[in-house]
């Protein structure tokens, strides 16, 4: 009993979590096809004339996608190793995510709208579709990203220093006759300027506040490269590493293993691969 029971677990584990079987890439084009579809119905559900004619049908269609998806999502949950990992990781959190808003619909009107965010469970695209070169590209980007946390930490905090101080001479120099009725506002016009966006909701008028407008510009040019370059230099490093295959750890639900791995690199479990 208790070996069918394991054995059921993993050809269970198989189909939801492994895109290399037939059953797996099955089961997966499905849910994208579910995805879509529910995606698709909050969509047509924002048009009043659609919304007024097949309520409904599209309020019978949500409650069918999100019970399919919370059943998906419980034998998600009882087919891993370790539930806790599955729950806690960024493809376990979206799950959650996109089955909460219909039940929180119950209680807050108009928050089922917010389904929407199932649409970052399409991610799982490139494992169906065996794009192993991409998931190598992505995951390289997410690790660029994290080595370069510290570093562009510094650089945000710096920019805030930047916008609060050039916020608050611009305050001094154009004061409120000029618009800037405040340092808070002052400090939205020197975020606006320095991210080259510009509203022109507020200008400086007097020469000084000018040049010094024009001086941010250019200082916004600037401060766009510093983040490029930090990631840019962050993935070099990580392209030299091999994000490998995209089978997933039957315990832990891990994925981009190397080729030849014989142990999760998260949790150490054997690899059935």
């Amino acid at each position: 009993m208790s070996n069918h029971k394991t054995s059921f677990k993993q050809q269970l584990h198989t189909i939801i979590f492994e895109a290399e079987t037939r059953g797996g890439k099955a089961f997966d084009v499905a849910l994208f096809i579910m995805i879509m579809g529910s995606i698709a119905v909050v969509m047509l559900e924002s048009v009043a004339a659609l919304d007024a004619k097949y309520h409904r049908l599209f309020y019978a269609l949500e409650w069918f996608f999100t019970i399919v998806f919370t059943v998906e999502y419980a034998l998600r949950i009882y087919s891993i190793g370790t539930p806790m990992r599955y729950i806690w990781s960024f493809y376990g959190i979206i799950d959650l995510l996109a089955i909460l808003p219909t039940y929180l619909a119950i209680f807050f009107a108009g928050s089922h709208m917010l389904v929407t965010v199932r649409i970052l469970r399409l991610l799982r695209i490139f494992r169906v579709l065996k794009l192993s070169r991409f998931m190598s590209e992505s995951n390289a980007l997410l690790m660029a990203l994290w080595a370069s946390r510290r570093k562009i930490s510094v650089f945000l905090f710096v920019v805030f220093l930047i916008t609060i101080i050039m916020g608050t001479l611009m305050y001094l120099i154009e004061g409120k006759e000029n618009g800037f009725t405040s340092i808070p506002l002052s400090i939205y016009w020197a975020i606006v300027t320095l991210t080259t966006v510009g509203f022109g909701d507020i200008t400086p008028k007097t020469e000084l506040g000018q040049a010094l407008a024009a001086f941010i510009m250019i200082l916004g040019y600037g401060i766009i490269a510093v983040p490029t370059g930090i990631v840019s230099s962050e993935m070099v490093k990580a392209s030299n590493q091999d994000s490998g295959t995209t089978d997933s750890c039957h315990n832990c639900g891990a994925e981009g293993h190397r080729l030849g791995a014989k142990f999760c690199y998260k949790c150490g479990h054997v690899l059935d691969l």
